[in-house]
């Protein structure tokens, strides 16, 4: 298990916390003011009062929490968004309205969920060929629906 070291802008209880004990991801909760309304079709940007030490060869990883989604069709708009370990700034959660009514955000809400995850860093080699694949070129849809 790795150590994240932590930074609250305000209350303690915002830290990141697993819902169950094989959760793979903390809830992230909306630190705010006052309540935002989100509008059918609306994006916003949901702060968390968090700045994370994330360590190196690791990122967070910003995912929809699948019951706001389900239920409400909220859900995060980047998803999922990434923190990259170098980064200090405050974490925000951009949320997008999918669903057909208003919905309210208050503060504490759970709005998203972290997952830490580990990075493989590529070099890239320029090369005039590739080596050619049974697939060639299709995508999108190009291997068939089932």
């Amino acid at each position: 298990m790795e150590n994240i070291k932590v930074a609250v802008s305000g209350n303690p209880e915002m830290i990141p916390h697993y819902g169950s004990e094989l959760a793979a991801g903390a809830d992230l909760r909306a630190d705010l003011t006052d309540p935002v309304f989100i509008e059918p079709g609306q994006r916003c940007i949901i702060p968390t009062g968090l700045r994370l030490a994330i360590p190196c060869a690791y990122e967070g990883q910003v995912r929809p929490r699948s019951g706001l989604a389900a239920k409400y069709g909220i859900t995060v708009l980047n998803t999922p968004g990434t923190i990259d370990a170098d980064y200090r700034g405050d974490v925000k959660v951009i949320l997008i309205n999918l669903g057909q009514e208003s919905f309210t955000i208050k503060r504490g809400d759970r709005i998203a969920q972290l997952i830490i995850a580990p990075v493989l860093r590529a070099d890239f080699i320029l090369k005039e060929d590739l080596d050619e694949t049974d697939r060639g070129h299709g995508g999108f849809g190009s291997t068939g629906r089932a």
